[in-house]
């Protein structure tokens, strides 16, 4: 099965409310889980939330440098919570018969549980990555975990090397 690893919105403009610490440790997953798929011919897309990007704050909008990009991953840029909405995620997932889609990133309670809906709604397979989403909010991660599918990096690792 074709695996597909969304990162969202892991931008500073977005981050910036949050400890170091927290951010370090879901980077952590993030790249973790990033160098299995890439190693196994799988697809890892960063996802930037644009809305309000403009000449004076471009530098805001970067991908944090704690999250490693490299030159096979994927770029996509948004304007909206649903990362499928008025994008071609969905084109590009699809092109690239993936079934399965692991979502991490912020904001839990936007942006992650949009584009988790949005993926079901779309007839895919999403997963959230255990430690490798963020939010303002803990009682809201907890809650995503509670009520959403969720999958392991050592799960990750067995279903890709199996």
């Amino acid at each position: 099965m074709k695996t597909g690893f969304l990162i969202i919105d892991m931008q500073a403009i977005h981050l910036e409310n949050l400890e170091k610490k927290i951010i370090d440790r879901a980077c952590e997953y993030i790249n973790y889980v990033s160098d299995v798929l890439r190693s196994n011919d799988q697809v890892v897309i960063h996802v930037q939330d644009i809305e309000g990007l403009n000449e004076s704050n471009r530098d805001l909008y970067h991908t944090i440098p704690e999250i490693q990009i490299k030159d096979k991953d994927m770029i996509l840029t948004k304007e909206n919570s649903n990362a499928f909405w008025k994008t071609d995620l969905e084109q590009i997932l699809l092109n690239e018969s993936i079934e399965l889609i692991i979502i991490s990133g912020f904001a839990a309670e936007h942006c992650v549980l949009f584009t988790y809906n949005g993926a079901i709604e779309r007839g895919f397979k999403p997963v959230l990555l255990q430690n490798g989403i963020l939010s303002n909010n803990s009682d809201v991660i907890t809650s995503a975990y509670r009520d959403r599918n969720l999958i392991s990096y050592s799960v990750i690792e067995y279903l890709i090397n199996k």
